[in-house]
């Protein structure tokens, strides 16, 4: 399923990802980009540093939209299992988190995923199984 233009407007006018500060930027044959520029009352404990919760919410989004990009027309996705590690503080935004769907089997998606800060530091690996679901009518 291609991630058009206008479904891209629609998607970043989700409510949360307002809050947050996501907005994705692509979903295409696998792959998925999108950007934090955290909102200060994310960031906690320290200011302009994202709490882990945060970036993990980033990566989860992220990595489901690479899914979905490969996903038949009118499916969504459920995460399976989902885990992160965290390298380095987030300390330097805006954070870009880039993920790719690195195998399809049946309807289970394997993917991989990570977040950079605005020097290219690693601040988050992520991996995850998603589940490719009907759509809700």
């Amino acid at each position: 399923m291609d991630i058009t233009a206008d479904s891209l407007a629609r998607l970043n006018d989700n409510p949360l990802y307002r809050v947050i500060g996501i907005h994705l930027h692509e979903a295409l044959d696998g792959h998925a980009r999108a950007t934090l520029t955290p909102d200060p009352q994310v960031c906690w404990p320290s200011p302009a540093q994202p709490h882990g919760g945060i970036l993990f919410t980033v990566m989860d989004t992220t990595m489901a939209f690479a899914v979905m990009s490969v996903a038949e027309p009118d499916r969504g996705c459920a995460t399976v299992d989902c885990s992160i590690q965290y390298p380095a503080p987030a300390r330097h935004g805006p954070f870009v988190c880039k993920a790719v769907a690195a195998r399809k089997a049946g309807r289970t998606v394997f993917v991989r995923g990570e977040i950079v800060d605005a020097n290219e530091t690693v601040v988050a690996y992520g991996q995850a199984t998603f589940r490719i679901i009907a759509a809700k009518t």
